[in-house]
């Protein structure tokens, strides 16, 4: 069973219920703070990290891109600025395995990618 870590610096609680609701019983998930998400992440003790922050990319991802790397990790939302349903698709499926988002867009975009998510395992 693939792991999914929730790390970032706020409502981690609320997108693990998202990651589970939508993860269907299909994914270990496990909530941690932002470092050990992504020591979580860079060691393979995780598959993939979801982090919710106020921008999207610092307290969210911040750690996760120093540990493994941009190549493995995307913003999927900012404030104002939602990434298409169709570029976070994209983004899972050419290998990303960090997702960063606002707090206040979790409930778009944990669905979506979830969903892909699904479709790898």
């Amino acid at each position: 069973m693939k792991k999914i870590v929730v790390g970032g610096q706020i409502d981690k609680k609320e997108v693990a219920k998202l990651v589970e609701k939508y993860g269907e019983g299909k994914f270990e998930i496990d909530v941690k703070s932002d470092l050990e998400a992504a020591m979580a992440l860079k060691s393979g003790a995780a598959d993939y990290y979801l982090g919710a922050c106020n921008t999207g990319g610092g307290g969210a991802l911040a750690m996760a891109i120093a540990l493994v790397g941009r190549a493995e990790t995307v913003t999927v939302s900012m404030p104002g600025n939602l990434m298409s349903e169709e570029e976070i698709r994209e983004n899972i499926n050419n290998g990303k395995r960090a997702f960063g988002f606002t707090a206040q867009h979790k409930d778009t975009v944990v669905p979506i990618i979830m969903d892909e998510l699904k479709k790898l395992n």
